[in-house]
């Protein structure tokens, strides 16, 4: 189920937003960036993964037929953002108040994601997005009374929410950063009445087994390369920032919200 590009482009029923992606971001500092890759990568290698990761979500996000691209940064944008995304900041507080008010500023219908599952896809994106649009196509395939998609990942947490429209209390009380995180997510979403459909599950990038897996997953990407570039420099003692970069093609810049790792937010 992929969405048509051209139907993609007018505003939306709700209160004239256009669909959208929204992906939450933080630009990261190397000792902020994936601290969890520690020991076995320095501080400038997690920055590069991180970078990386995110150059291969937004490649994703770009390549998908949402009206809208939208980006809420903590940080200054760097040269890892393509053209066409609208940039927003983030308030100050708790990640549950962050996100909310993301939402209220995007409108609905979206998907929101972070930059932990950077093997995601534009056609994986449209189909969630086509969940929780109006216009129900024939057999209901696209919104048929759908409110809310989750994306759960395979930690615990969740990596991707689609709502039909924005709601205030959406991530009202939902313990962030542990392995419950993604079934009281989901618990909050039907506790509000809103009819509820599971997204594929996908592991998303905390930790060194993660980045390796996803390597895996995605051969010839950014990610790949960058984790590779960290593990022969941490095998042959070659400056980490100069590997990362080179695997990479970029300084280490942003990695964003999506499963239980708090320090991704």
């Amino acid at each position: 189920m992929s969405l048509n590009p051209r139907r993609m482009r007018a505003g939306s029923p709700h209160g004239g937003h256009a669909e959208h992606i929204l992906v939450v971001a933080k630009a990261p500092e190397p000792g902020r960036a994936k601290t969890r890759l520690s020991p076995e990568f320095g501080p400038d290698q997690a920055a590069a993964i991180a970078t990386a990761a995110l150059a291969d979500t937004l490649e994703a996000v770009a390549g998908c037929g949402a009206a809208r691209k939208i980006i809420a940064l903590d940080g200054p944008p760097g040269p890892w953002l393509p053209s066409g995304f609208e940039v927003i900041a983030q308030v100050s507080g708790s990640l549950n108040d962050r996100l909310t008010a993301a939402w209220t500023h995007a409108g609905a219908p979206g998907v929101q994601i972070g930059m932990d599952t950077p093997q995601v896809t534009p056609e994986l994106l449209e189909d969630s997005l086509a969940l929780v649009l109006d216009d129900a196509g024939p057999g209901g395939q696209a919104g048929g009374g759908t409110d809310a998609a989750l994306g759960p990942a395979e930690d615990g947490g969740w990596w991707a929410l689609a709502l039909r429209r924005p709601h205030p209390e959406a991530f009202r009380g939902v313990p962030m950063s542990r392995p419950d995180t993604g079934r009281r997510q989901r618990d909050q979403l039907s506790a509000l009445g809103l009819r509820v459909v599971d997204l594929p599950t996908l592991r998303d990038l905390d930790d060194i087994d993660d980045a390796r897996a996803l390597a895996r997953i995605i051969p010839g990407s950014r990610t790949a390369s960058a984790v590779a570039a960290a593990d022969a420099a941490a095998a042959t003692g070659t400056t980490a920032a100069t590997a990362a970069t080179a695997a990479t093609g970029a300084t280490p810049a942003v990695e964003a919200v999506g499963g239980r790792s708090e320090e991704s937010r």
